[in-house]
């Protein structure tokens, strides 16, 4: 049941930090564990678009699938993500951005998940905090090398 918050100020737009996120497809160039990813439909639902996606996690000898719902909100600029099928109990995230005054945007993440193995979810207990630090500096240098 590794839970995961925290809030970032980035020096770039809150269009350009959602947009970075919103692009799953992309997410095997840059970040660390996701060695491919597979968008199965994307559908206009109500206010936001649903996307129904695929990763596969690759972690040391662990290779899962998952599919996830993956709402996205543009208007608002926010990024709901509810677990379909995989190797875990659930998984939920979200994303939120908000230009800040004097520049630059607030970006907040939330993850909280639990894996069925509870192999898995030993190993990632070990290493969760350094894992998600990893991962917020992945979408940092992603945005760097997109956006300066």
């Amino acid at each position: 049941m590794p839970i995961h918050s925290e809030t970032r100020h980035m020096p770039y737009t809150a269009q350009q930090m959602y947009d970075l996120v919103a692009d799953v497809a992309s997410y095997p160039k840059f970040l660390p564990w996701t060695a491919a990813a597979r968008i199965r439909s994307t559908t206009p639902k109500g206010h936001g678009i649903e996307m129904l996606a695929d990763l596969v996690i690759s972690f040391k000898v662990f290779r899962e699938r998952f599919g996830s719902r993956v709402m996205l909100y543009p208007d608002v600029k926010r990024i709901d993500t509810e677990y379909l099928d995989g190797p875990f109990k659930y998984l939920k995230s979200n994303w939120s951005f908000e230009d800040a005054e004097g520049g630059g945007c607030n970006v907040s993440f939330f993850v909280d998940f639990e894996f069925k193995s509870r192999i898995l979810q030993g190993v990632i207990g070990v290493v969760f905090n350094e894992a998600m630090q990893r991962v917020v500096r992945a979408f940092e240098d992603r945005a760097k090398e997109l956006y300066d």
